[in-house]
C-alpha cells in the first residue's frame, strides 16, 4: 500500500493515492484504512466490516458482539441464547449458594433453623413473601454492603456482555436479585430483605457498568492488563464472573477478538515526475 504526496512544477502540492491493494483478511483492511485516515479507530472498521458482512450475508448466522462497537450506555444488540444460558447457571448458583448458607453458623445468617424446620417449605415461602413481606435485615455488613453489591454487579455483567444496554442489564439486573433470589431462593428461609431489594440493582449495576469499563479496556488489549496477561485474565474473571466462566465451555466470542497493532515500516523517497514534469516526494507505508 502506497501513499504518496507530490509538488508539481514546483508549486502545487498534490496528495495521492498511487495503488491500492484491497485485501480481503480483516487485519490488512483495518491497517490500510487507518494509514489513509488515523482517525478512523479498529473498532470503527470492525464494525462497518461485520454489519457489512450481516447485511449482504456472508456471514448471517454469527452474532455481533458489543466489545466490536465502541463504548455506548444505550446501543444494543441482544444475544438472548446466551443470556439464557447464563440465567439457567444462576439458578443453578443460587440453590449452591443456599446450601452454603445452610452450612454457616447461625449468627452469620441470623437464620434460626430449629424453628424453620418445623414449617414446611412453601408453606415458610407464602408466610414470609405473602403474609409478613420485607424486612429490615440485620446481617452481618459484609453481607448487605460488600457482597450484595458484587453480586449485583456480576448480574449486571451477565446482561451487559451478551449485548444489552446499560438499562436492559439494569432491568436484568434487578429481576434477578429480587424475583429470583429476595423473593425467590432466599425467601424459603426469611424474609425479603429492604436494604437487599434496593442497594444489589441499584448499586450493584453502578459498579457493574464500571466493570464493564474495564472489561472493554481488557479485551481491547487482548486480555493484557498492565503488560501482564495473568493478571489481566484473573480482573476480566472479577469483573465478569458469569460470563468468563460459562465462556470457557461454550467459547468466548471476546478473546483473540483484538490483535496487537503491527508496526508500519516507513520508507520516503524523492523522485522525478515524468508525466508532470517536476518533482514529487513519494512516501511508502509498508505493513
Amino acid at each position: 500500500f502506497i501513499l504518496s504526496a507530490g509538488i508539481v512544477s514546483g508549486a502545487d502540492i498534490i496528495g495521492e493515492v498511487d495503488s491500492i491493494g484491497i485485501a480481503t483478511e480483516s487485519m490488512a483492511t483495518e491497517s490500510m484504512v487507518e494509514a489513509v485516515s488515523p482517525e478512523i479507530d479498529t473498532l470503527s472498521i470492525r464494525q462497518m466490516m461485520r454489519e457489512s458482512e450481516v447485511e449482504y450475508g456472508k456471514n448471517p448466522k454469527k452474532h455481533l458482539d458489543i466489545y466490536d462497537f465502541p463504548y455506548s450506555r444505550t446501543r444494543s444488540m441482544p444475544d438472548w441464547k446466551r443470556l439464557w444460558v447464563n440465567t439457567a447457571v444462576l439458578t443453578g448458583a443460587f440453590v449452591g449458594t443456599l446450601l452454603v448458607l445452610e452450612c454457616l453458623p447461625e449468627d452469620a445468617t441470623s437464620w434460626n433453623r430449629a424453628a424453620l424446620q418445623e414449617v414446611p417449605l412453601f408453606k415458610r415461602w407464602r408466610e414470609h413473601v405473602v403474609e409478613e413481606g420485607p424486612e429490615w435485615d440485620h446481617d452481618k455488613f459484609i453481607f448487605n454492603y460488600v457482597l450484595h453489591p458484587y453480586a449485583g454487579a456480576a448480574y449486571y455483567m451477565a446482561a451487559r456482555s451478551c449485548g444489552f444496554n446499560a438499562w436492559q442489564s439494569l432491568l436484568y439486573c434487578s429481576i434477578i436479585s429480587n424475583v429470583g433470589w429476595e423473593y425467590g431462593i432466599e425467601a424459603f428461609m426469611e424474609r425479603p430483605s429492604v436494604q437487599d431489594l434496593l442497594i444489589t440493582p441499584l448499586v450493584g449495576s453502578a459498579i457493574g457498568e464500571c466493570f464493564y469499563r474495564i472489561k472493554r479496556h481488557i479485551v481491547c488489549n487482548d486480555y493484557t492488563l498492565w503488560g501482564s496477561k495473568v493478571f489481566g485474565n484473573v480482573v476480566a474473571f472479577l469483573v465478569d464472573p458469569v460470563n468468563e466462566v460459562i465462556d470457557l465451555f461454550r467459547g468466548s466470542p471476546t478473546r483473540g477478538l483484538y490483535k496487537s497493532k503491527r508496526r508500519m515500516k516507513i520508507e520516503s523517497s524523492l523522485m522525478p515526475d515524468l508525466y508532470r514534469g517536476g518533482m514529487r516526494m513519494s512516501v511508502t507505508l509498508t505493513f
